[in-house]
């Protein structure tokens, strides 16, 4: 017997926190978050984080556990997600992912093998010194000749998954996209259930900009501001993400506020396209559009329910 394991995804700032919460209660079930930021301390307005009130009890794991320092990666998520749902099923509750990474949820959901992909540290360190003298664009370049696949998948500017990619290379000898696409077709471990919940476009676009003005309302400048005064720098992993890179680079002077709020906004808005172009090529997923459902929680969520009964996860 397959465990049951229900996904809960979508685009940044589709409206997954509230609804998520609606259905842990609805299904005895417990939160891991599939979300690269809300693992870190201290990292709350940025990352939009859940806030305690808005628990409403229920136990949330890999949230707020990792100092910013800390480096965080698929490896490390798949162990700590893993090691949550264990202990989920334990108390003979379901585990429910919720969170916008897409390959965070595939580790999971695919059981993604990562062992051939161990780091090697020298090389690594070779890597990341290219990245500091030539550029990132430079190491996409280089990602390019030998695994096309994966260059037009990774953006440029996300040098921690371009360094993977060409370490897998170099000690593999083939490209990481084909491993991927191997682990891809492996059948779930788990009786699933993957909804993605979407919106239209232009109504997304517009939830972003919002968000984002809500943070800067909610202090981002001075959440970051402290924790460049603790010692937090553009090099740390948790430094890079959304929110926090732009508003650094203002605080570092490199351009005005408003500037720094545009590219945030620009940004956020791109990757919300990627993160639903990946949903797309998963097989399997449920398609939630929350204007089908007249932008009706209950419904979506009596919706969800009857599929998890049909398919006998709950």
């Amino acid at each position: 017997m397959k465990r049951p394991l229900i996904v809960l995804t979508g685009p940044t700032a589709v409206g997954k926190t509230s609804l998520s919460i609606s259905l842990a209660k609805a299904v005895n079930g417990e939160i891991i978050s599939a979300d690269s930021m809300q693992v870190y301390k201290r990292m709350d307005i940025g990352s939009a984080k859940i806030r305690k009130e808005e628990m409403q009890g229920v136990k949330h794991y890999l949230v707020d556990v990792l100092e910013p320092e800390e480096e965080f990666h698929i490896v490390k998520f798949q162990e700590m997600a893993k090691a949550a749902m264990e202990e989920i099923y334990a108390k003979g509750k379901l585990p429910i992912l919720v969170g916008g990474t897409g390959f965070y949820i595939q580790a999971v959901t695919r059981d993604i093998d990562f062992t051939e992909a161990q780091q090697e540290n020298t090389y690594r360190a070779e890597l990341e010194k290219l990245a500091e003298e030539k550029g990132a664009e430079y190491l996409h370049e280089c990602l390019r000749e030998v695994d096309p696949a994966s260059a037009e998948a990774i953006h440029a500017n996300n040098v921690k998954r371009v360094i993977r990619a060409l370490e897998f290379y170099h000690q593999n000898g083939t490209p990481i996209s084909e491993h991927n696409e191997e682990q891809k077709k492996q059948v779930s471990p788990y009786n699933l259930a993957y909804f993605v919940l979407n919106a239209p476009r232009e109504i997304l676009y517009e939830r972003i900009d919002r968000r984002v003005d809500q943070m800067l309302e909610e202090g981002l400048v001075k959440e970051v501001a402290d924790l460049r005064q603790e010692g937090c720098h553009r090099g740390m992993v948790s430094m890079q993400g959304l929110g926090y890179k732009e508003i650094l680079a203002y605080l570092e002077g490199e351009y005005p506020l408003e500037e720094a709020v545009r590219i945030l906004k620009r940004d956020t808005r791109h990757f919300a396209k990627r993160q639903l172009t990946w949903f797309r090529r998963e097989s399997d997923v449920i398609w939630v559009d929350k204007e089908k459902f007249d932008w009706d929680e209950k419904e979506i969520l009596n919706y969800m329910k009857r599929i998890c009964e049909e398919r006998k996860i709950i």
